[in-house]
């Protein structure tokens, strides 16, 4: 077989040691490190020493990436690979040999290396999902109060809709304090919440001990602290989401994608498009796009492949929202597909929809144009006479196709 690279190198990572295989014409020589930063500093002069041109390593977890800085530092041409494709033979799996047979595969250039954004890119990435996370504790933690009130039978979601509005926080602060009066909690509220007195005189009788006041008052600091840091998250974001402002207008204009959704695709997969052969690389590349299952000429159930996590929970979130607005391409084909196949199974074919969608806006540097509501019957317009003929035929009535123009 054809060696491509004369010098290389492959890495089996681990949590506390790092195996580190090195190939060149004067034969093979293995080594293990440890992961401490000195430690990985000299493997790196090493591996230099040895005048390796190429790196490659396995995407173990979050340990290979302060190797690959390192890496990327040195300009060692590092090689994240998906450890999906270089699965080792049965029976030869111990570390020493797994790096061998990295190094191996990268000396022949049967390797293809994951796409690994730039290290601006990664910063920005690690910002806004650190905020994501914030955000969805602070919703647990709105849940939980949710809880606790339920369980003093305080029923002041069934009245307000958002339980830390400024009226409910309110009547939550006076809780706290040891107010039990529902008249008198009833007269915190403001504005169109004073229409709802006498709903809110009941909904606040209820049995509320100690320990559930303790609970209220440390959960309501929590979310307190989670905003303020939500808060300076989203400063720094903003600042370097900067140089990226037309590209958001451009996806904040597809239904049920907003600034924050934008800012999370953007920070996954880049401006350049040019990074993923096509769109539909991209949908396979996030997870959004079903597999490959045929056999004897029958396509059978192909389940979508694990794929950017993040990103397709963040394309789930906005298809699921696109398809509460009205009148638009994205919402009707959620609908169409959900009748038929389900709910679940429609959000991730609109969450494949918007992707497609974010490629060639970005690609082209264009805003979104809507299809429209009837796009898909207009596009199917025959098959759909055809069809609605055949069931009423099939009901024994006789069907007369007229066109009015």
């Amino acid at each position: 077989m054809e060696v491509i690279y004369t010098h290389c190198c492959g890495l089996d990572i681990h949590k506390k040691n790092v195996v580190t295989c090195v190939i060149t014409p004067e034969g093979k020589e293995i080594r293990t490190f440890s992961t401490m930063i000195e430690d990985i500093l000299a493997m790196v002069d090493w591996i230099k020493s040895k005048g390796c041109t190429h790196v490659a390593m396995e995407s173990t977890g979050s340990y290979w990436k302060p190797i690959y800085n390192v890496l990327e530092i040195e300009g060692l041409n590092p090689i994240v690979v998906n450890a999906k494709h270089i699965k080792n033979v049965l029976g030869r799996k111990t570390d020493v040999k797994d790096a061998e047979w990295i190094a191996g595969l990268l000396q022949h250039g049967l390797l293809q290396g994951s796409y690994i954004p730039s290290r601006e890119q990664r910063e920005l990435q690690e910002l806004i999902r650190y905020r994501r996370s914030l955000v969805e504790e602070r919703s647990r933690e709105v849940n939980w109060m949710q809880k606790v009130l339920e369980g003093a039978n305080i029923k002041l979601a069934s009245v307000a809709t958002d339980i830390l509005g400024k009226s409910s926080r309110a009547m939550i602060e006076a809780i706290i304090n040891g107010e039990e009066n529902p008249v008198i909690l009833s007269e915190l509220a403001q504005r169109r919440l004073r229409n709802k007195k006498k709903e809110l005189k009941r909904a606040l009788k209820g049995l509320i001990g100690p320990h559930q006041r303790l609970m209220l008052k440390t959960q309501l600091e929590h979310i307190d602290f989670l905003d303020k840091q939500i808060a300076l998250l989203d400063e720094e974001i903003k600042r370097r989401m900067l140089p990226f402002e037309e590209d958001l207008e451009c996806l904040d204009s597809i239904p049920g994608v907003g600034r924050r959704t934008a800012e999370h695709i953007i920070a996954e997969i880049g401006t350049d498009m040019g990074q993923f052969p096509s769109a539909a690389h991209l949908c396979s590349w996030a997870g959004v796009a079903p597999g490959n299952n045929e056999s004897g000429g029958k396509r059978k159930l192909g389940r979508t492949q694990k794929g950017n996590e993040k990103l397709r929970s963040v394309l789930i979130e906005a298809a699921r929202a696109a398809a509460r607005t009205k009148d638009t391409y994205l919402s009707a084909q959620y609908h169409r597909i959900a009748a038929r196949r389900g709910a679940n199974r429609a959000a991730v074919a609109v969450a494949h929809s918007i992707l497609t969608i974010v490629y060639y806006l970005l690609k082209r540097k264009e805003t979104y144009k809507d299809l429209g509501v009837n796009y898909y019957e207009e596009r199917k317009k025959e098959a759909i006479v055809k069809q609605s003929i055949k069931k009423l035929e099939a009901l024994g009535l006789k069907v007369t196709v007229e066109n009015p123009a």
